[in-house]
């Protein structure tokens, strides 16, 4: 099946095309993996490479995200009665004392589109919250959009250490002020400058 009228609709931020091409897709009877793997995902995909050339900003990133959303709506049941097992479960949220959470929202649909499942924790979270969704994941993404939060990130991780967990997880950090460097200093695994790239980096992390 053709699949490019569904990946236009993705690349172009259409939330109504998305949804009437994979709604037309199910009704062709298409395998709902098929759907995914061939339509959604490499739209998105064309998007990240977009931004990543900057011939793509974050209002057209936003908007191709929200039509992969709602691409994925109308697959997620079925998805669901097939039993298809996640490539892996990332834990997201927005460290303490910061409560912007677009970038966070965005890094989660850019995975979830690629086949991962998503705990997202929210904003403002405590680091015990990263610790108690340590044993059910396998990566852990931690945004910070203000300097005056990014120590968080470092406490995050101390407390994961101090729980015995920090070993069982991946840790990414990302944000506006977050830096290569910084990451690799407070002894983060990764980090990533945008949503494209995270998904790029948890997937090499994990051998994906």
């Amino acid at each position: 099946m053709d699949y490019k009228a569904l990946q236009s609709a993705v690349i172009e931020g259409d939330v109504e095309g998305a949804t009437r091409e994979s709604q037309r897709a199910i009704a062709a009877d298409a395998d709902p993996k098929d759907i995914l793997n061939s339509g959604l995902i490499p739209g998105m995909e064309e998007v990240g490479r977009r931004y990543e050339e900057s011939s793509y900003f974050l209002p057209e990133m936003l908007a191709a995200a929200q039509a992969m959303k709602a691409g994925l709506a109308e697959l997620r049941p079925l998805l669901g009665e097939q039993d298809v097992e996640p490539v892996g479960r990332v834990a997201l949220g927005t460290v303490q004392g910061d409560i912007h959470d677009i970038g966070k929202n965005l890094v989660g649909i850019m995975l979830e589109g690629a086949g991962f499942e998503i705990v997202d924790l929210g904003a403002d979270v405590l680091p015990e919250a990263f610790v108690d969704a340590a044993s059910d994941v396998q990566a852990i993404g931690l945004s910070a959009l203000l300097t005056t939060t990014m120590p968080a990130m470092e406490q995050v991780i101390e407390v994961l250490k101090e729980a015995g967990v920090r070993d069982e997880v991946k840790v990414v950090v990302g944000g506006a002020p977050v830096t290569d460097s910084f990451a690799e200093r407070i002894g983060a695994d990764g980090y990533s400058p945008d949503a494209s790239s995270a998904v790029r980096t948890v997937k090499e992390l994990l051998g994906i």
